[in-house]
């Protein structure tokens, strides 16, 4: 499908927008203040002139959410909904100002009133509404819909509390509760009229009549989705769609007959039950209870979701057999997959659909993208649990892989190995239900995050499927809001950049190529090279208000920040760490650039091994940071609780971008492509988007080191014992016996021996494979880092290539050759 314009609408809104003269946002903040939050501005705390900027930029809003909503009914232009599990949106104020293009007005009015707008973006927590790259993909995705005018919702859960808060005791992580809405959220919407009661577990009745049998399910439990809505605008302000979370409430919150006899708890019992579902992102499921809530969790928001889209699709067009001419809608990850089958019960049971025409509706309507090849994150579940919870939707499983196995027996697909994998039943051990497979299946389209992603994909997890149903498999490469972590986060560079190219550039990302042109002058040099002193002295002074560590802003800042995970190889960094600290003692002379080594992340709550990774570097930072023999040539530094907020403080500062993850194991990532826009020059594997991030940027521009994904397949073929590649280096050896002695855990001389013995005997994730490799690639670092121009020249090609990655183009990709739905271009 070409680009399409369906309506001028979202020109026409683009042609009215008119400026916000100071005068009158200070005026509608101060009746925000008096009206909304009941405050003189003598009285007002910083949170209620928060609060009141707040509302004055909401009414801006609003007005074109409202004009956007009607506007699609009108025209009936397809619509997209994005399920997904997590939406990591952060802070919302600075964003949306920055959108409408009043953050400069609002500044200055605020300027007047004695109110600093920085100190007012502080104030606002994070929307801790996801875990890392898959909800902050998802946000990025919502922004550049709204962006491109694509009629689109976003469903999710409103999370009371989100992922965890990371708190630093005694070196180790600890998990404290992420109470975000604890003062309330002023960006949202309560829709209390959008609620829908979702049934768990109870049993199914057979019902024969007219010669039909149809099915009823009768549910032992409903809780109640109750709608949030939050408007999210795209860029200019020309378009507005809507982020809709559902919050879990019990029917019947309050037993009174047992509060009057004195039963206080258990009044409030299955009301705590239902309202667990929207209490905690991601509880553990290292229990069966953990397990069914998440299993409840993704339930209750698909249902919700997909009951909500029927409604919308019946109120505008009458007939649910054209939800798939009207509808599309995007599996983000295997959370919402019981969504198949969902679709299926509400098309057959609810609206009395034929099953074979339900199934073509329903593999019209889903697509499914696939964020890993890691075989824990392909969720499954146990049968008995589906069964008990879900009996309903158990029933329809068994249906769709009994026709499905049948389909693929009558194209000639016999072999009972290959049948068994492709199956949505796993027969292995406990059965389970796969809901890859299942996603899978019922899904016209299935992509991937990234080109050796993807490829990966075909070859390796969907495989059998890919053969079964050939041509389903795409690739649309992950993107980011190039805006966001260019304008909000470096002003500075989003300035020079502005001078340089004008105004288009940061329209379009294909007009910051043309930034390269100036690769190799000296004077945009230094001016890119004061913006990112800027950004690290502000960083340095989080660091040293956090940690009391003092850092010089000269100083390369190499930086890994994301999820910590033995894939991604936080460890590998901390090797080198070690043999860069062992190095500068034992040759005073040695001419390395002065490095400060920053590390951030969150371990899953029950992962031991990645929180033994947070100790290791926090005890290697203590012994590192207080030997003076280093000379101010190596800091270490772990900054706890990553998140959106704290990534926009890191990204323009980083000087290297470390993107590490074994080949083959990393989907895309997306910090790497943040760092990049900011001209930080990366280390990395050829993994994910590295491998079109090298096309972009040139070889000259990357540091790339490793074994390749082939490679790492091999390599573990004939075994990952490492002993011989510890033997066959000196460094690595020395290394490993300090960490294993106790070096770095004075306390505890015991602690990382059973790490070190793991990375001997068992390296899965060709850690000590690829160390040689990786030291040799940091020597050339420093090597780059002394000649400063050459430096910088790199580091403006990077800015200048990555624009690429923009979720604009992402989005564009999916609307033409996912979705087939219209969207409007930036011009």
């Amino acid at each position: 499908m070409d680009e399409l314009v369906t309506t001028d609408k979202p020109t026409q809104q683009q042609a009215e927008m008119r400026p916000y003269p100071a005068a009158e946002l200070k005026a509608a903040v101060l009746a925000k203040l008096t009206y909304a939050v009941g405050k003189t501005p003598g009285l007002a705390t910083p949170r209620d002139w928060f609060l009141a900027v707040t509302f004055a930029t909401r009414d801006i809003i609003v007005g074109r959410w409202l004009e956007s909503l009607d506007g699609v009914y009108v025209d009936g232009r397809k619509r997209v909904y994005y399920l997904s599990l997590e939406f990591l949106i952060g802070r919302l104020l600075f964003d949306a100002l920055t959108n409408l293009g009043v953050a400069q007005p609002m500044a200055e009015a605020l300027d007047e009133l004695g109110v600093n707008l920085a100190d007012l973006r502080k104030i606002e927590p994070d929307a801790a509404l996801g875990n890392g790259g898959l909800g902050r993909l998802a946000a990025c995705f919502m922004d550049s819909m709204a962006t491109l005018s694509i009629a689109a919702h976003g469903y999710g859960i409103r999370y009371d509390n989100g992922l965890f808060r990371q708190i630093i005791r005694g070196g180790w992580q600890q998990e404290t509760p992420e109470d975000w809405l604890v003062n309330g959220n002023p960006w949202e919407f309560v829709r209390p009229e959008y609620n829908y009661a979702i049934g768990f577990g109870g049993w199914v009745e057979m019902v024969e009549k007219d010669e039909r049998t149809s099915h009823v399910w009768h549910p032992a439990e409903t809780v109640e989705a109750v709608a949030y809505d939050t408007p999210i605008i795209g860029w200019r302000g020309r378009h507005v769609n809507t982020l809709r979370l559902w919050s879990a409430r019990a029917t019947d919150p309050l037993k009174l007959e047992a509060f009057n006899a004195g039963d206080y708890v258990g009044a409030f019992s299955e009301a705590v039950r239902a309202e667990a579902i929207s209490k905690v992102l991601y509880p553990s499921d290292a229990t069966p209870a953990g397990q069914e809530l998440r299993l409840r969790q993704e339930y209750f928001f698909t249902s919700a979701s997909l009951l909500d889209l029927t409604r919308r699709h019946m109120k505008q067009w009458g007939d649910v057999r054209t939800l798939g001419e009207h509808a599309a809608v995007q599996l983000n990850d295997t959370h919402p997959a019981i969504g198949i089958s969902e679709l299926m019960r509400i098309l057959v049971d609810l609206n009395k659909v034929e099953w074979d025409e339900a199934w073509s509706i329903t593999q019209a309507t889903f697509s499914y993208t696939n964020h890993t090849l890691l075989p824990e994150a392909l969720e499954t579940w146990p049968v008995p649990l589906m069964e008990r919870v879900l009996p309903r939707h158990m029933q329809i499983i068994y249906l769709i892989n009994a026709a499905h196995l049948d389909s693929a027996r009558r194209r000639g697909f016999v072999d009972t190995a290959m049948l068994a994998g492709i199956s949505l039943i796993d027969e292995h051990a406990v059965r389970r239900v796969r809901m890859g497979n299942l996603a899978f299946i019922g899904s016209h389209k299935i992509n991937g995050v990234s080109a050796l992603h993807t490829d990966l994909m075909r070859k390796t997890v969907f495989h059998a499927l890919n053969s079964v149903y050939p041509g389903r498999i795409t690739n649309k490469t992950n993107g980011i809001t190039f805006r966001r972590w260019l304008i909000e986060c470096n002003p500075d560079l989003a300035d020079i950049i502005r001078s340089t190219l004008g105004e288009r550039a940061l329209d379009d990302y294909h007009a910051l190529k043309g930034l390269a042109a100036y690769a190799d002058d000296s004077s945009l040099h230094e001016r890119v090279a004061q913006a990112r002193r800027n950004r690290k002295a502000a960083l340095g002074r989080v660091i040293t208000d956090q940690l009391n560590l003092r850092l010089d802003p000269e100083a390369m800042f190499d930086v890994q920040v994301k999820r910590i995970h033995e894939y991604k190889r936080q460890l590998l960094n901390l090797l080198e760490t070690v043999a860069r600290y062992n190095a500068i003692r034992a040759n005073p002379t040695i001419d390395f650039a002065p490095r400060v080594k920053i590390f951030s992340g969150k371990a899953a709550a029950s992962y031991t091994q990645a929180k033994l990774i947070i100790k290791l570097a926090i005890d290697i930072a203590k012994v590192v940071n207080s030997d003076p023999t280093v000379r101010g040539l190596l800091k270490v530094v772990f900054l706890p609780n990553y998140n959106v907020s704290l990534a926009e403080m890191i990204m323009p500062a980083a000087d290297l971008s470390e993107q590490i993850s074994t080949a083959g194991m990393e989907a895309s990532g997306t910090g790497n492509m943040k760092m990049a826009l900011n001209g930080a020059l990366t280390i990395g594997t050829l993994d994910g988007a590295n491998v079109e991030m090298r096309d972009l940027v040139g070889d000259d521009n990357i540091f790339i080191f490793g074994l390749t994904a082939a490679e790492v397949e091999s390599a573990r073929a004939r075994g990952i014992d490492s002993t011989e590649h510890i033997a066959a280096s000196p460094i690595l050896h020395e290394v490993l016996d300090e960490i294993a002695s106790g070096v770095f855990s004075t306390d505890d001389a015991g602690r990382y021996r059973g790490l070190v013995d793991t990375l001997t005997h068992h390296d899965y994730f060709m850690i000590c494979a690829d160390f040689d490799a990786y030291w040799k690639t940091q020597v050339k670092i420093d090597e780059a880092w002394r000649d400063r121009n050459r430096w910088m020249r790199s580091s403006v090609i990077n800015t200048a290539n990555v624009g690429w990655f923009s979720s604009d183009r992402t989005i564009a990709e999916y609307a033409k050759e996912i979705w087939s739905a219209p969207f409007v271009p930036i011009s």
